[in-house]
């Protein structure tokens, strides 16, 4: 699992930062969170593939979160093949062939601006997509948009000039792996039983015992967490930061330095400094800020005698966050995170 920036700037694409885009990669596919104008082109830039897009997040309706979709939906079209279905079963009779999903999730507004965006300029898709209306749980205060086997994806509120979302990614714990020193103090060598304790079953060993495949089996393997939050200055309510608790990663706007905290609120963006407090709040690991103004170039491209310097963002972090255990890490396009297995 990793998590890759595509754009780190706000409010438009720049030579030296693109707009806001990021994808989350594990197991194949590609989660992409917010498209602005460019997003394509930076798939192309980097180690990532348009075509293994599976899932698309928006957090609000701004252009610079929104803009590179319906572009990025026609070049996904473009690349996508007809194939058979996934899974066992008959070579597919007469019919359509089957095709890729795509799924959708976003503020109301986002289906409209799709449909008129693609039927203005006669764009058709080669394959689906899907969206459907999400209901508040009121008792966590989350919007629960999908949960399965490796995963459970909610999105909670945040305080902006329009409605924006942040998304909390959990992935499910996994199974712990066999004890196989154990097994082998118990006589049991690889083998079909190896098989049987993995599926759950109990096994008989040569002195009568019974072996439960729970007595057996390490412990569980925590299910990572990754929170990303769309433009803000706030969250809404308490839900947000109880289920971002213990975060891997928060992926945190800081548009302006602390100094500028007024008119970045006015705004509905935050600072360094709040960006800290959310961490600190939800207790997470790292804290990576992004969607910062154009004016802070890439530390790589940062000359002497420049006035506003991205490191700057990073050290009010830092110091915000004194006493905890919270890293800091200064997005830059392109930067690759990996998200290891917490065994």
């Amino acid at each position: 699992m990793d998590l890759t920036f595509l754009g780190t700037g706000s409010a438009y694409p720049s030579p030296q930062r693109g707009a806001s885009a990021l994808v989350l990669r594990t197991e194949g596919e590609c989660w992409l969170f917010d498209c602005g104008e460019g997003t394509q082109t930076q798939i192309m830039k980097s180690q990532l593939r348009a075509s293994r897009i599976t899932k698309v997040f928006i957090s609000h309706l701004h252009g610079d979160h929104l803009f590179g979709l319906p572009g990025l939906l026609c070049t996904v079209s473009l690349q996508t093949s007809p194939g058979p279905p996934p899974g066992p079963g008959p070579p597919p009779g007469p019919g359509p062939p089957h095709l890729p999903r795509l799924d959708i999730y976003g503020p109301p507004g986002l289906r409209k601006y799709l449909r008129v965006s693609l039927g203005l300029t006669g764009s058709q898709l080669l394959f689906p997509y899907a969206g459907r209306s999400v209901p508040l749980d009121v008792s966590s205060d989350c919007y629960l948009l999908f949960e399965d086997k490796r995963f459970v994806v909610k999105a909670f509120r945040l305080f902006h000039r329009i409605p924006s979302f942040g998304f909390c990614v959990q992935e499910q714990d996994r199974p712990g792996r066999l004890n196989t020193e154990l097994l082998k103090r118990l006589g049991l060598h690889p083998g079909p039983l190896y098989g049987r304790l993995k599926a759950g079953e109990a096994v008989t060993l040569e002195d009568g015992r019974v072996l439960l495949s729970s007595d057996a089996m390490e412990k569980p393997v925590p299910g990572r967490k990754i929170c990303i939050f769309g433009d803000c200055s706030s969250v809404v309510g308490e839900g947000p930061l109880k289920v971002c608790q213990g975060a891997d990663i928060l992926v945190h706007e800081a548009t302006l330095a602390d100094e500028q905290q007024e008119k970045a609120v006015d705004h509905g963006h935050s600072t360094p400094r709040m960006a800290a407090a959310v961490a600190r709040a939800c207790d997470a690991r790292r804290l990576v800020l992004y969607h910062f103004s154009q004016r802070y170039k890439p530390s790589a491209l940062q000359k002497d005698g420049d006035d506003d310097d991205v490191l700057t963002l990073q050290r009010q972090a830092e110091d915000a966050l004194q006493g905890s255990a919270v890293d800091v890490t200064l997005a830059e396009d392109f930067l690759t995170l990996e998200i290891p297995l917490k065994r």
